[in-house]
């Protein structure tokens, strides 16, 4: 299946699915053509993605079992390699989010193994939404990650800074760093740093990184390498190829919405600027566990009702308008809070869908994840950049259906994406 022109050969392994557009996201804006599939694409689709220069394996393994994780993960390096991937990219959260077992290290130490590669570099960095490391801690704007929002996260709550503390439980490799100084110190030196940490033992070597040049000495440095790791932002690294790789996308008409599952910071700035502008509705966790699909009818019903009354205008779906809405504790029992989000917005869009909808924005990524398998969508083509690590997309699903959609993770994008998003499609 190998390709006969001259491409870069990228595979990219994403942890989730909003993780997936956020990377292909800046491999576009470097002139990479880069698809995304949404699980372990097949055979058959294989033979479709032969030409691009790029392609990235959205998982949905976040939070799911190590050993879950890691099978689905091992899949998705075995058919990019049967595509001729050269060079991988494990893409996890800028965030890190992970718990002390995984899912970070034990994917990574997978996919070396089956890469026979005794390095690589940890790079969460994306300076471009305030994601930086300095002397091995990952700050998130401002703040040390745990003393960020990230520190409340209801699923992966991060309450260390230290990449090679919160990395080394997950792993049985030694875990360093290198520093800015040698970043920014003369390229061989860098280069030549992390081979010396690699020849000594330490496969795993975090990296400094507070701008998008440090991105690039990083990338240079690590061009031999068969292995990399990190959030998005190291692909910003990569020399450019030309203007951003982005086709004319194609509107699909239908209505909008915006079903907002994350509880982040961004996310709730996000849908508390939007609801002065667009009819809203809050999951009630109550109506959802007494009967789910009566609370879903009622929302696609009232979906109908604004769609009818004002053509045009999106419909704002969310879960968190505030930390109080965050269910700490699941009363014994019963099913948690996390779950019954997921399950509703996924129940949701496909309701909602067929009542007509065919243009989502999508905040979350375990939202996103289970919204788009609910839509059948198996293919994502990037369109127009919305934000950092966000882009509109066109989602096909095996049935001939087609969507326009918005991925976003819960921390990324500006405070009235859930508005304004709408504009790039015209």
């Amino acid at each position: 299946m190998r390709r006969a022109h001259t491409a870069l050969r990228w595979g990219g392994i994403a942890d989730d699915f909003t993780g997936a557009t956020d990377l292909a996201t800046n491999w576009v804006a470097r002139g990479v053509r880069t698809s995304v599939t949404l699980g372990v694409p097949t055979e058959e689709e294989l033979a479709g993605l032969a030409d691009m220069d790029a392609v990235v394996v959205a998982l949905k393994s976040r939070t799911a079992p190590v050993a879950e994780a890691v099978g689905e993960s091992v899949a998705a390096l075995a058919a990019l390699r049967r595509l001729g991937c050269e060079r991988i990219y494990d893409k996890y959260c800028s965030t890190f989010d992970s718990t002390p077992r995984g899912n970070i290290g034990p994917v990574a130490d997978a996919l070396m193994a089956g890469l026979d590669t005794g390095t690589a570099v940890v790079v969460p960095s994306f300076p471009a939404t305030g994601r930086t490391v300095y002397r091995g801690h990952l700050f998130v704007g401002d703040q040390l990650l745990g003393d960020s929002p990230m520190r409340h996260h209801p699923l992966t709550p991060m309450t260390d800074s230290s990449l090679v503390r919160l990395l080394s439980p997950q792993t049985t490799h030694p875990v360093s760093a290198v520093g800015l100084d040698v970043v920014r110190g003369d390229p061989r030196a860098l280069r030549a740093a992390l081979d010396a940490e690699a020849g000594d033992g330490r496969r795993y070597v975090v990296v400094d990184a507070i701008d998008t040049e440090d991105l690039t000495r990083i990338a240079a440095a690590t061009a031999h390498h068969p292995l990399v790791t990190g959030g998005s932002g190291l692909a910003l690294g990569l020399p450019s190829r030309g203007a951003p790789a982005t086709g004319a996308m194609p509107v699909i008409p239908g209505h909008r919405v915006v079903l907002a599952g994350s509880a982040s910071a961004a996310t709730r700035a996000q849908t508390d600027a939007a609801r002065s502008a667009l009819p809203s509705r809050r999951l009630d966790l109550a109506a959802l566990r007494a009967d789910p699909a009566a609370e879903v009818a009622r929302l696609t019903d009232w979906a109908r009702t604004n769609w009818s009354a004002a053509p045009g205008v999106p419909v704002l779906v969310y879960a968190v308008g505030s930390l109080s809405d965050v269910e700490r504790h699941t009363p014994e029992g019963l099913r948690p809070a996390a779950e019954l989000v997921e399950e509703a917005l996924a129940d949701c869009a496909t309701a909602f869908a067929g009542a007509g909808a065919r243009q989502f924005v999508v905040a979350g990524g375990e939202t996103s994840g289970s919204v788009v398998r609910a839509l059948g969508v198996r293919r994502l083509e990037l369109g127009p950049a919305l934000a950092p690590g966000v882009s509109w997309a066109l989602g096909s699903a095996p049935d001939g259906a087609s969507y326009n959609l918005a991925l976003k993770s819960g921390n990324f994008g500006g405070q009235s994406l859930f508005t304004s998003a709408w504009e790039e499609l015209g």
